[in-house]
């Protein structure tokens, strides 16, 4: 079992320093001209980097090769508290001369039912994560697709789109 850790050190104000226990170092705050983060962003971040870890990584034992890859994700949060994100719509956006959608929608159904631990924890609580895709073949039979593969959350198991 892994252990995952951070210490944080209050700088003033709203600002906080933090130091993982992999020894990166984040400094949360209001006031991103002075590259202060959003903890609630981060989250944001961090199940859209999750995703996408899982994605490319099952994509290259697919063999399929890529020019590009981004994600899009946009998050709801309630404006009552406690503030909870009560939607996310993660959009992964591929590109490929061989690319298959098939194999896309794949790769982003098993992060979303299956890998991504972050995904796992905001769907559990009160937040539905909707995993979608856009493909775009621009091989010798030129394509594009799109369409949504599961929705995880809230608080229940994930269900794949047919």
């Amino acid at each position: 079992m892994k252990e995952r850790r951070a210490h944080l050190v209050h700088t003033g104000g709203q600002r906080f320093e933090a130091r993982t226990g992999t020894g990166r170092e984040l400094v949360f705050g209001e006031q991103p001209e002075l590259h202060e983060h959003s903890p609630v962003e981060v989250v944001v971040a961090a199940v859209a980097a999750c995703a996408g870890m899982d994605v490319a990584a099952i994509l290259g034992k697919k063999r399929q090769v890529l020019e590009s890859y981004e994600i899009e994700v946009v998050a709801t949060q309630r404006d009552e508290y406690p503030q909870v994100l009560t939607t996310i719509e993660i959009v992964h956006v591929v590109s490929g001369p061989d690319v298959t959608e098939e194999a896309v929608r794949r790769c982003v159904e098993l992060s979303a039912t299956k890998y991504c631990p972050v995904n796992a924890m905001l769907s559990a609580g009160a937040t539905a994560v909707h995993h979608r895709y856009k493909v775009r073949n621009n091989g010798s039979e030129p394509f594009e697709g799109e369409g949504e593969v599961a929705v995880t959350g809230p608080g229940r198991f994930p269900e794949v789109v047919e």
